[in-house]
């Protein structure tokens, strides 16, 4: 994982179009079971059914997700995107972010 990633207070996994981990930061093998060890092993070996039915629609159909869990009262933004190399279809990145319990939100209207 790239040097700029690694101090991040974010995880990010990197999978490719079969769903094999190819890299992880720090934080992410922190928050994962069995950390760095699960680079090389496949994504849906780690996943309920109904998980891996959507990450199987993403990589086939490279598609972007997000959505907000919680859990033991930490509440995270997941963020799921596809990633390209030269314009080629590579896999996709998860991004988990934790947010704060209470979070601003603010609509921008374009200067008129």
């Amino acid at each position: 994982m790239d040097k700029y990633f690694e101090e991040l207070p974010i995880a990010i996994t990197v999978c490719d179009t079969e769903g094999n981990i190819l890299d992880m930061n720090t934080r992410s093998a922190d928050v994962n079971s069995h950390g760095n060890k699960i680079i090389g092993n496949n994504l849906f070996d780690c996943h309920p059914e109904r998980a891996a039915k959507i990450l199987r629609d993403l990589l086939d159909n490279q598609k972007t997700n997000a959505y907000t869990i919680e859990k033991n009262g930490v509440k995270k933004l997941i963020y799921q995107v596809p990633w390209y190399s030269e314009g080629v279809f590579g896999g996709l990145i998860e991004f988990s972010i934790e947010l704060p319990p209470e979070m601003p939100h603010f609509i921008r209207q374009p200067k008129q």
